[in-house]
């Protein structure tokens, strides 16, 4: 019980989890943000042309209300959202990739035939040097 519980702890001391908790949090307000533009200012400039909004928007079958215009005010919030989310993970990722740290690669080792050709130039140089000497 005890390996579980420092499991336990190990896990939730992560950064990882406080970051997502920070996300919820933030998630959480933005979505109040957005779903505030939508009903306070996009949704009274689209219901000019349609008169009254979308939230107004329903369609009766038999004895059941489709409240098809709500539909649409969820589908413009999940899809502004989505937007701005997109736009900020490639912030993050455009200014990650300008700050990392480019290592640069490393010479590629050289084959047989240039070590062996090094090896007989370094002889020859010494042999001709040896040559001069004497």
């Amino acid at each position: 019980m005890k390996k579980i519980l420092d499991e336990f702890k190990a896990f939730i001391l992560r950064g990882n989890i406080i970051d997502l908790a920070i996300g919820v949090i933030i998630g959480g307000a933005f979505s109040g943000l957005v779903t505030s533009l939508l009903d306070n200012i996009v949704s009274p400039i689209l219901g000019f042309f349609n008169y009254g909004g979308f939230n107004n928007l329903t369609l009766t079958l038999w004895k059941a209300e489709l409240r098809y215009g709500a539909f649409i005010n969820d589908v413009l919030n999940f899809v502004i959202m989505a937007a701005v989310v997109f736009l900020m993970v490639k912030a993050v990722r455009t200014i990650t990739d300008r700050f990392k740290k480019e290592t640069p690669a490393a010479p590629p080792e050289p084959s047989k035939e240039e070590v062996l050709l090094t090896e007989i130039r370094d002889l020859l140089k010494a042999q001709a040097e040896n040559n001069a000497d004497q």
